[in-house]
């Protein structure tokens, strides 16, 4: 843990994702305004006007409200996005490095070839023809986008460990290839997949903030970032504030976690370690 804190990527990093992962969770208890409210009296306030810290929307709606909400949003989508990717990835990446030139890896890497060549957007959409524009289905094609970046990296990694001495000593014992995947290889790439999680997940909340702004997200009443930014974009040149402080806090969970992401890389992996030496 002093390692972790005393490198300033991943301290800076933590700082700033700790302010929105605070903001979320202290939105389920309170917020400074009703998101769900609509108050045409105080709408367009400016930041710092009594009693909207943040201004207000075109709707009267407090901005920061607005904001701590919409981070519980692009968490929680994030989060499940990423779980479904490392759930579903690893075993599929555990399983192909397993099986190396044989018939199930080709299914398995070719598989992930055809997902990775439609992005996110394009998955989404297709989804939101089928079963509407929501929340749930915006983390689905996030998550099905993650699968085969896990499943990609653990491949990788996992190929290289099947040839070190303790793996063969493990099959020399007899250990089938679930066995020794799950028991040796796993502990051994958990590192590059806790790395790989924290981009994915500044990804994740990307992926949503731009679903959200065309429509495919999150839909109202739930705040959402990308949506508030898609609002916003007419009322630009007068109400500035309404596009700016939700793209700062897009800019900054994003630079937060790919901060952590770097001070992960930094500690965990011995190449850079030594490079610093």
């Amino acid at each position: 843990m002093r390692a972790l804190l005393t490198n300033r990527n991943f301290a800076i990093g933590l700082l700033l994702t700790s302010v929105f992962v605070a903001g979320a969770l202290i939105s389920f208890l309170w917020t400074p305004h009703d998101t769900s409210g609509v108050d045409i009296a105080n709408k367009l306030k400016k930041p710092l006007s009594e009693g909207y810290l943040l201004g207000t929307d075109h709707f009267g709606r407090d901005i920061l409200s607005m904001i701590m909400v919409g981070a519980r949003t692009s968490i929680a989508v994030a989060v499940v996005a990423v779980g479904i990717g490392i759930v579903i990835g690893v075993p599929l990446g555990l399983a192909a490095a397993a099986s190396q030139g044989s018939l199930m890896d080709e299914i398995i890497m070719r598989s992930n070839d055809l997902v990775f060549a439609f992005p996110s957007l394009v998955i989404a959409i297709l989804i939101t023809a089928i079963f509407g524009p929501s929340a749930v289905n915006a983390i689905i094609a996030i998550g099905i986008f993650n699968v085969p970046v896990f499943a990609r990296l653990t491949r990788g990694a996992a190929l290289s460990l099947w040839k070190r001495d303790y793996v063969l000593s493990a099959q020399v014992a007899g250990k089938g290839p679930a066995r020794i995947s799950f028991e040796h290889i796993l502990p051994n790439v958990t590192n590059l997949l806790i790395v790989q999680g924290t981009i994915q997940f500044s990804l994740g909340i990307l992926a949503e903030a731009g679903l959200s702004y065309v429509g495919l997200g999150a839909q109202p009443p739930i705040p959402s970032w990308g949506r508030m930014l898609a609002e916003s974009q007419t009322m630009i040149s007068f109400a500035p504030h309404m596009a700016l402080l939700p793209g700062l806090a897009i800019v900054f969970t994003v630079l937060g976690l790919n901060l952590m992401g770097d001070g992960l890389r930094d500690i965990f992996d011995p190449r850079i370690r030594r490079e610093k030496r």
